[in-house]
Order: C-alpha cells, then structure tokens, then sequence
C-alpha cells in the first residue's frame, strides 16, 4: 500500500532535537509532529560546513596543473554552481523524513544499495579524514610558533584535540550540528574574508608560459567538484527535519548559495596564493603570505574550517551504518566512524606523504560518487521526488523490492558509469587505458552524466511518481 505523504505540519521544537542533547533519532522517518526549521537552516550548513581550507588547496591545485589565475578562477566557480544539485537533492529528505542513503534504496534496491552504500561510507571516511589532518597541522603549526617544537608528540596531541572538537558536535547530534555550523560560521566568514583580502592584491594574473592542455583543464575540474560530488549522499540527512511545505525553490537555492559563496571564495584565495608562493604545503604556503600578527589567526581559521567540515562527514556516516545494518544507534554507530577516522588520520600523519596522498584520494574521488549521484538524481527526476516512505524501510518485498531487493536498472547504470570512469581517470593511483587516446584528458565527471542516461534508458518505463 502506497503511503500519502499529507500528514499536518508542526513547527514547534521537538524535544528529541535539542542542542546539546543526544539526538534520538537515526535513519527512522522524522515524525510531522518534530518537523522544524526552514530553508535558511540548509545555507547556513552549507555555508558553515564549506568554509574548510581544503578549497584553499584545490584552488592551489588548478594552479598547479597549469591554469592561469583567470583559468583556475573560472574553474572554481563553474564547481560551486554544483552546489545547485546538492541543494535539489535536499528535497528527497523533505519528502520522506529520512537519510539519502536510506532514499537511494528506491534507485539501487535495499540489497543493490548495500555496496554502494559502503563505498560511500569508505570515501565521507576517507574525506573526514583529509580534513582532520590538516586541522592537524595548523594546530601543531601553532604550537610550533609558541615556542613548543614537540616533534610527535606536539602532532598526536594536535590530532587529539581536533578528533574531540569533531566528535563531540557529531555524537550530539542533527540539532547541535546544525548550531554548531551556523555559529562557526560566522566567525569563520569574518576570519576568511580578511585572508582573501590579505592574499588576493598579490595575485599574479599574467597568462602562463604555456597552455594548460586538456590534462590540466580536466584534472583541475575534477579536483575542484570532487567536495562538492562527496555530499551527494548526505543532503537529506540535514533536510529530513524540515516541514513538508518546505519549496524546493527556497531549499535549492539557499543550500546552493551556501556551499557557491564559501567555496569560490575560498577557492580563489587558493588560486591568488598559489599564483605567489610554493604551496606544495599549502597550510605553510598561505601562511608565509600573510604579515606576522595575522598568522596565529589562520592557523586557527584551518583548525576550525576543518572541524566545520568533519562534523557533517562524520554524522552522516554515523546514518550511514545504520543504512548497512549496523544494529545500534545513531550515536553509538558513530564512534565506529570515529575510531576508523582517528586511524587513519594516524597513517596520513605519521607514514605518508600527504600532499601525494591528497591529490591521489581526490582524484579517485569522483570514480565512486559521479556515478551513484548520476542514479541517484536521475531516479529523484522521473519520481518527481515522491516516495513511497514505508517501503524504503521494509525489511522485505514492497514497492522497491525488485529482484531479490537489487534493482537491474539501477545497478547496470551505476556499473556503466563506473568503468566508464575507470577507463577515463587519470590519478596518482590509476591511470585509465582511454587517457592517453584522449590527450590526456580526464573525463571521470562524465560518469555522472553516462549512469543517469543509462538509467533513464532503462528506467523510464517502470519508475514513476508515487500517486
């Protein structure tokens, strides 16, 4: 029996979402009667939670694979118009009152989501990761510039204090996450805007000395939409709160404009610095741009950004287990999160190289998550983001139950736009065998676009809007 999602809306504060109360809520549908917030809520976390350095680095990156300062600018850009899909894909949470990996069992089937659902856990993981280490750094950074030169030791507590300040906002919770981000962010804007400011006047925007070629172009778009493409899983975790009268206008361009402003920004400033100075590490790189009482503040604005950014990553995989079978709660599901995290942040910082490894897990990024977001969004479209909210939590049978719980569609559409994006990479890992024939051109993004066609090929016929 199909469900009508025309349940009344309630406004009111729910005491299961408080800040700084453990959320009691995991993927189970968010009753009317707890529905809160608005629109401007879904800007402030993507505001918030994109004001990382890690875009500083990317637009560091485009640089470096041979693009002007005007090049890598337009690059940045065109990336954060993305956040226009994140924003969209908000809507699913509205509708169903549960997590995107929950939802995605409508494109992929329960079983036929399981893997899928795995390896993006594996990469939020892996991105959670990236971003600690470099709160890591800057905070070890600043003790340096205190005076204590404490070797591993000055590192291990670093990387203490950052996996703390990330686990306990996390463990709270949506709501606290949500305070969290919001509050952050504006201190975090504040702080930011004076390091663009203080970097941008020195930009070199001369031509380079020799084109860019397609290697460059298309390495520097893939780097640039690999943090955007890693929420692809996660915009209904922080929309699944939200009344059902929520428009998705409002819900698509707040959540873009977001994640638009702090990413461009950012990225820019990474551009403008890389234009000035070595920014093979990019945390040094910056800092010795900028004058002598600015620098403690930067080393601080890293911390933060990087803290701001794990926070979602790291709560969104705790929903993710829990779309895995992991039979706990969602807070309890997150400490297994947090100790894969403190791992491996602990081999990033102490047994590996981590510009190499950066650029290798970016570049390897948009492998996984172009094709399942190319399904996923294409399956949102011909549904018309309607759902039938009971069946995608059925143990068994009902309206996604498909073959044995995999959907044929689904799986052989993500299938194609995976090797599709395997034959076309060009990373520090693989080298797929069609880069050469193509100049060197890394055409991974189009794994989106190749999956989503497969799918509506195969799926326009029997996927249809809940009536």
């Amino acid at each position: 029996m199909l469900e009508r999602e025309t349940a009344p809306v309630t406004t009111g504060r729910p005491a299961t979402d408080e800040v700084f109360q453990v959320e009691e809520h995991g993927i189970d549908p968010i009753p009317d009667a707890e529905r809160h917030g608005g629109a401007k809520d879904v800007f402030w976390l993507w505001f918030g939670s994109n004001l990382t350095f890690t875009y500083v680095i990317n637009g560091a990156l485009a640089v470096a694979f041979g693009l002007s300062f005007w090049q890598a600018t337009a690059v940045v850009v065109l990336g954060g118009l993305s956040f226009l899909a994140i924003g969209a894909a908000g809507l699913s949470g509205v509708r169903t009152g549960t997590a995107t990996l929950v939802i995605s069992r409508a494109a992929f089937g329960r079983r036929g989501n399981w893997p899928a659902g795995l390896l993006n856990w594996i990469v939020s993981i892996g991105y959670t990761i990236v971003n600690t280490v470099v709160g890591t750094l800057a905070l070890e950074a600043f003790f340096t510039d205190l005076g204590w030169n404490g070797g591993h030791a000055a590192r291990a507590l670093a990387l203490a204090v950052t996996l703390a300040l990330t686990f306990a906002v996390a463990l709270w919770g949506h709501a606290t996450v949500q305070f969290a981000e919001r509050w952050m962010a504006y201190v975090l804007a504040a702080g930011f805007a004076a390091l663009l400011a203080l970097v941008l006047p020195g930009a070199d925007t001369s031509a380079p000395a020799a084109a860019p070629g397609a290697s460059g172009w298309s390495l520097a778009f893939v780097v640039m939409l690999a943090g955007p493409f890693s929420y692809l899983p996660m915009p209904a975790d922080y929309t699944r709160y939200l009344p059902r009268t929520t428009s998705l206008r409002s819900l698509t361009w707040s959540g873009a404009l977001g994640g638009f402003v702090s990413s461009v920004a950012l990225g820019v400033a990474g551009v403008a610095a890389a234009t000035q100075t070595d920014m093979t590490d990019a945390v040094a790189g910056t800092e010795g741009l900028l004058p002598g009482w600015f620098q403690p503040l930067f080393l601080a604005l890293v911390l933060g950004g990087s803290v701001t950014n794990s926070i979602i990553t790291l709560y969104s995989s705790s929903l993710n287990l829990q779309v895995l079978g992991i039979p706990w709660s969602r807070a309890r599901a997150i400490v297994i999160s947090a100790a894969v995290t403190a791992a491996g942040s602990l081999g990033a910082l102490f047994l590996t190289d981590f510009t190499t490894s950066l650029l290798s897990f970016l570049s390897l990024l948009i492998i996984v998550f172009a094709p399942w977001g190319g399904v996923f969004l294409a399956d949102m479209v011909l549904r018309r983001c309607t759902y039938d909210s009971a069946a995608l939590h059925a143990d068994t049978g009902g309206a996604y139950g498909y073959r044995s719980g995999w959907h044929p569609a689904g799986m052989t559409a993500l299938l194609a736009g995976l090797l599709f994006s395997a034959l076309t990479c060009d990373s520090e890992l693989w080298t797929g065998p069609l880069v050469v024939p193509l100049g060197g051109a890394d055409l991974t993004l189009l794994g989106a676009v190749v999956s989503a066609l497969v799918y509506v090929l195969l799926a326009r016929r029997t996927v249809a809007p809940v009536q």
